[in-house]
């Protein structure tokens, strides 16, 4: 009998109160270099919203062009400093709540995120999260290429990704928590999902579902 149970946790905006990549390139790049980046990238970062510039390729180029062809242990440096120093103003207590509740029943948490998942391997630990969906930087010789390694973790591809992370042993339940439209194909995927804004978060019941919902 399956009984594996899984909560997939959406990042910005559901676990954290603000972009978190947006806060790291920040503290990366600082302000002068970042304000920069904002100006040389401007046309895609507006194109966003409208949807002729596309996510994950605007992120790719927004962090090239304000650190440049960086060196991998120099990121992977600035991504710890960033999680020890400025992540934890950012964490929403009440969601670290949730994911210890999950871990308390024995569900199996994974984090899926169209952020980096530079910064994410690195935080996921400290909560107990093993797996880590979530866009990866392309390297060639150690320096950061300015693309994405695949498709931005985002909408569809966080359905792509977790139904290949738990290949032929798909999970009896599937929690889904997000924020925004790029998680509404993860929710719809999930036997339950809460999405911020739409309902306050519910009781989590012992037997596999949300009490006041399941």
């Amino acid at each position: 009998m399956n009984n594996r149970v899984v909560a997939a946790f959406d990042f910005d905006g559901t676990i954290t109160t603000s972009d978190s990549f947006r806060a790291f390139m920040l503290d990366a790049a600082g302000s002068t270099r970042f304000a920069l980046a904002v100006l040389r990238c401007l046309p895609w970062l507006a194109g966003i919203a409208p949807g002729w510039a596309e996510r994950g390729r605007t992120k790719a180029r927004f962090l090239y062009a304000a650190l440049g062809p960086v060196r991998r242990e120099a990121l992977e440096a600035a991504a710890q400093r960033f999680v020890d120093t400025g992540l934890p103003a950012l964490l929403r207590p009440e969601m670290l709540a949730r994911i210890r509740e999950h871990q308390a029943l024995g569900h199996e948490v994974v984090l899926v995120s169209a952020s980096p998942s530079i910064y994410l391997r690195k935080w996921a630990p400290s909560m107990g999260i093993g797996t880590v969906l979530a866009s990866e930087l392309e390297w060639r010789d150690g320096v950061y290429t300015g693309r994405l390694a695949g498709r931005n973790c985002w909408g569809p591809e966080k359905v792509a990704r977790l139904r290949a992370w738990w290949g032929k042993d798909a999970p009896a339940t599937l929690y889904a928590y997000g924020d925004s439209r790029g998680d509404r194909e993860m929710a719809q995927l999930a036997n339950h999902a809460w999405i911020r804004g739409e309902a306050a978060l519910p009781p989590l019941a012992a037997e596999g579902g949300f009490g006041a919902v399941a």
